[in-house]
């Protein structure tokens, strides 16, 4: 018996091989997808040949890749009728770590010749990836127009052994010898069918051929005589797991709304059907195809760490990454679905994409695609719309807040809010069109519900004035307020603003009601102390005694949330207190002043907790507040 010399891995190749295998694929279920990628790739190339090559002697409809396992051996065998190699391209290619025939294949077609075939593997490393969950790899192949087959062995980065075998037909044979299981590993799960099959449909189910494995199956023994508990014997089927057809690459005319509705629920795991199905195919500077789905329902861990936004990218039907982010930008994450594009740039794994030019063009398309679908929705199908904003509108509102308010100007008009007037949600452009000649700014209210801010004492002049409203009760909605700052050349303002251009804010004081106002203002000043940051007369309240209101940038909406992040120091709103001395209440107050200071001045801190109540704040001493409360009933 002749030795056959071990040869060695160059020494970078060495290298390589051992941080491929230990760190570049954190995900050892991916070696079958490699594998297979591979030998779909040596079929494209015979199959290429073939339509020039009458000698091939073989159709499309003959290739196949076939999956086999031995479990006494423990071994998987994935069989290719492709090109095969002969002992050149064994040493080239599986001798050198990170070279790559199908990339030298492809470089060497014509240039017309190219956009003809499909080449998956760029980089020639994939194959390596077996040795994860394999401790030799046996390589048996014959190349076409060749009367040679050789033997390809290696366990690894100790070398590689090639010699002559027999092999009667074309294409490659890779027999993967699993390692031994350990206490934290079980390597035989990859010899049970049900392991295999649910690795083929998840990775590699739009191969363009055919992969086809026996599988084991039951059925009733012919000569059963027991009708009721009939006996039953295994029997072994050649099945084809994979759908080879991708969904997204069918027209649209050809594919049903069920079978839409059945790919999203089953590949995202959703128990609804999508609210919306958007399809796009772009060719150019990139070439990609696309389907995507806006759910029906905010998924249950959408707001938290678990949940994972991105897309599916995949490489000419090949599964690159489960949840690819950089595909879409962070206001439109609750977007679900599929991209498939040949011109994914991969870098060294298929598990590691590289921040190219073509992700982000892809992204800046897709931007577009989803933005525009969705402005179309709202135009003409208002109510899914709605049943979209109602899941999702918070997450736009967000995009309208995030990184300096760059992205407003594409989301501002996707966004509704509660009209007063209309008692319905509206957009912003349809406010404006509905604005009164004399009114001046767009007006909005922040709460904790749309009936708390109904109540609010400060829209008595608004309402008066018959200018419409917008409530807002989500804790982003003042940041998302602060952020667009206009709309329609139209300045947005809260109704808490000092100015809200209203006829009755013009309206001077008499010197006698200046004199009563300055007395009553300067006795709340001295009896609140630091409670308050000023106390001023208001011309926003018509019948109500006292509103609070805040100063600077921070609004009582932000002061809650705030507090929320961080309960211990939150930021804090510098609060006002606008007074009507024209009240019943302020007039009670100032009549205990010369009678009795200390009512009075229980008064006026009652008032102060009456305001910081409607407007939605916490009382910080509550038994204080009872005390003041049953000190005035006496």
């Amino acid at each position: 018996m002749i030795k056959v010399a071990k040869k060695q891995f160059k020494s970078e190749s060495k290298r390589l091989l051992d941080l491929m295998i230990n760190s570049i694929y954190t995900n050892r279920d991916i070696f079958l997808r490699e594998i297979i990628s591979n030998a779909s790739d040596a079929i494209d190339k015979l199959c290429f040949k073939s339509l020039t090559d009458q000698n091939v002697g073989m159709s499309r409809e003959d290739f196949k890749i076939e999956i086999g396992t031995d479990k006494e051996n423990r071994t998987i065998t994935v069989s290719d009728n492709g090109i095969g190699m002969d002992e050149d391209d064994l040493e080239n290619n599986l001798g050198v770590i990170a070279s790559s025939g199908s990339y030298k294949f492809k470089q060497e077609m014509d240039k017309d010749d190219k956009e003809d075939i499909d080449i998956i593997g760029q980089f020639g490393v994939g194959f390596y990836s077996a040795f994860m969950v394999a401790k030799e790899i046996t390589v048996i192949t014959k190349k076409y127009g060749s009367d040679k087959a050789y033997k390809w062995q290696s366990t690894g980065a100790d070398g590689y052994t090639i010699e002559e075998c027999d092999k009667d037909t074309v294409g490659t044979q890779i027999i993967m010898k699993l390692k031994d299981n350990t206490d934290e590993e079980n390597y035989d799960e990859y010899l049970e069918q049900y392991k295999l099959s649910s690795l083929i449909k998840k990775y590699s189910d739009y191969i363009h051929y055919p992969i086809e494995m026996e599988m084991k199956k039951s059925r009733v023994k012919e000569d059963s005589k027991d009708k009721e508990h009939p006996e039953y014997e295994d029997y072994y089927e050649k099945e084809t797991l994979n759908s080879m057809v991708p969904i997204w690459q069918k027209p649209k005319k050809d594919v049903t709304e069920e079978e839409y509705n059945n790919f999203y629920m089953e590949k995202f795991m959703d128990y609804n059907p999508p609210l919306k199905v958007i399809t796009t195919s772009v060719e150019g500077v990139v070439t990609y195809k696309a389907m995507l789905f806006i759910p029906s329902k905010t998924p249950f861990n959408y707001f938290t760490k678990e949940y994972k936004k991105g897309l599916q990218l995949y490489s000419s039907g090949v599964l690159i990454m489960d949840n690819c982010e950089d595909l879409l930008p962070e206001h439109f994450r609750f977007v679900k679905g599929v991209v498939d594009s040949p011109d994914v740039s991969l870098n060294i794994s298929r598990e590691m994409l590289q921040q190219d030019r073509v992700l982000k063009q892809m992204e800046k398309t897709l931007e577009k695609k989803i933005k525009n679908e969705l402005a179309s929705m709202l135009k003409k199908d208002r109510e899914n719309y709605e049943k979209f904003y109602s899941a999702f509108g918070v997450q736009l509102k967000y995009g309208c807040v995030a990184d300096y308010g760059m992205h407003k100007g594409e989301l501002q008009d996707l966004l509704m809010f509660y009209s007063a007037k209309e008692k319905k949600n509206i957009t912003l452009k349809e406010y404006v069109e509905n604005m009164k000649e004399d009114q001046k700014y767009i007006y909005y209210a922040t709460g904790e519900s749309i009936e708390s801010i109904d109540r609010l004492p400060v829209l008595e002049l608004l309402k008066e004035n018959d200018y419409d409203i917008l409530y807002m009760t989500d804790e982003v909605d003042e940041f998302c307020m602060q952020a667009l700052r206009e709309y329609g050349e139209k300045e947005i303002r809260s109704v808490l603003n000092d100015d809200l251009g209203l006829p009755e804010e013009n309206k001077e004081e008499t010197e006698e009601e200046k004199s009563q106002s300055e007395g009553t203002i300067n006795f709340m000043k001295e009896t609140l102390g630091d409670k308050v940051a000023d106390v001023v007369v208001s011309k926003k309240l018509k019948n109500y005694p006292v509103v609070l209101t805040a100063k600077g940038g921070v609004s009582f909406e932000m002061e809650k949330y705030f507090a929320q992040m961080n309960p211990e120091g939150g930021m804090k709103a510098q609060r006002v207190l606008e007074i009507n001395p024209n009240s019943d209440s302020i007039k009670a107050m100032m009549s205990y002043i010369d009678t009795d200071m200390e009512k009075a001045k229980s008064y006026c801190k009652l008032l102060l907790a009456q305001a910081e109540l409607m407007a939605g704040l916490e009382i910080e001493n509550t038994a204080e507040y009872s005390e003041l409360v049953l000190s005035l009933m006496k």
